[in-house]
C-alpha cells in the first residue's frame, strides 16, 4: 500500500511501530520484525531535553533508517524551535512530520513549512491540551496525533481521557467533511488498543508492546489483530 492510499482511507487500521522501546543495536532487525509482524508506519520520536525531560535522536539517525525500511517514517518532534530542523529531517528521509501545538509559536505557518518540503504535517496536542485548540488548523492537517502518556519515556500507563479527544476529532471530521488521520500515541498494549479503535483512532502508536518483551513479529501481528477485530464493532 502506497503512502497516497494510507491516506485515502480513513477507516484503514494502521499499526505504528515506535522506536523507542527498540533495542538499537539491533535496530534494522527489529525494524524488519515489526513490518513482518503487519507494521506498516515506523514512528520515530524526536526529543531535545527542553520540550520534553529527555534526548533521543536527529536527522542522522533517520538518515540511517531510511536506508532500512521502505516503510514511511513518522517523525513525532517533540522539541522547541521545529521549524530550524523541518527542512534537516526532510532531507535525511522523514515522510511524516509531526509538531506539537503546545511547542510552537506560529503552529499554521509551521505546518504549511512541513508540506513545503513534500511530507505529511501532522499536529501533536498533549493529554492537558484541548482539541479545541487545533479548530484553525484541522483543515490543513494531514494527521491529528493524540498523545495518551505525557510525552518523555516510554512505557506508561495509558491515560483514559485521551479517548473523548479521539472521538472528538471523528465528529468533526465527519461532521465538517475534512481528511486528516487520528493517531494515537502512549500505553497502547493489547489491554487498550480496542479502546481507542473503538473510540475512532486509526494509526495506532506502540513502542513497549511491539518491541519490550518477546518476538517484535509476533507482539505486532497481535496487537494488530486485536485492533482489527475492534474497529469491526464501531457504532
Amino acid at each position: 500500500m502506497t503512502q497516497a492510499e494510507l491516506f485515502t482511507e480513513p477507516d484503514l487500521i494502521e499499526l505504528a511501530p515506535s522506536i523507542l522501546s527498540a533495542d538499537f543495536a539491533h535496530l534494522a532487525d527489529q525494524i524488519e520484525r515489526a513490518t513482518a509482524g503487519g507494521g506498516s508506519v515506523i514512528h520515530v520520536d524526536v526529543m531535545d531535553g527542553h520540550f520534553v525531560p529527555n534526548i533521543t535522536i536527529g536527522p542522522p539517525v533517520v538518515k540511517s533508517l531510511r536506508q532500512a525500511t521502505r516503510l514511511p517514517l513518522d517523525c513525532h518532534l517533540m522539541i522547541e524551535n521545529a521549524d530550524r530542523y523541518i527542512a534537516d529531517f526532510a532531507e535525511a528521509g522523514a515522510d511524516w512530520i509531526s509538531v506539537h501545538q503546545e511547542a510552537c509559536r506560529h503552529l499554521n505557518r509551521t505546518l504549511n513549512l512541513i508540506k513545503s518540503h513534500e511530507c505529511r504535517a501532522g499536529v501533536v496536542i498533549n493529554p492537558a491540551t484541548p482539541v479545541e485548540t487545533l479548530s484553525e488548523v484541522l483543515e490543513i492537517v494531514d494527521y491529528v496525533l493524540v498523545m495518551s502518556v505525557n510525552p518523555g519515556f516510554g512505557g506508561q500507563k495509558f491515560i483514559p481521557g485521551a479517548k473523548h479527544k479521539i472521538r472528538k476529532l471523528a465528529e468533526i471530521r465527519a461532521g465538517r467533511g475534512y481528511s486528516y488521520r487520528i493517531e494515537v500515541d502512549g500505553g497502547i498494549a493489547l489491554d487498550t488498543v480496542a479502546e481507542v479503535v473503538r473510540a475512532g483512532a486509526e494509526i495506532l502508536v506502540a513502542g513497549n508492546a511491539v518491541f519490550g518483551k518477546g518476538d517484535a513479529k509476533s507482539n505486532a501481528a497481535a496487537l494488530l489483530d486485536e485492533a482489527r477485530s475492534a474497529s469491526l464493532q464501531k457504532v
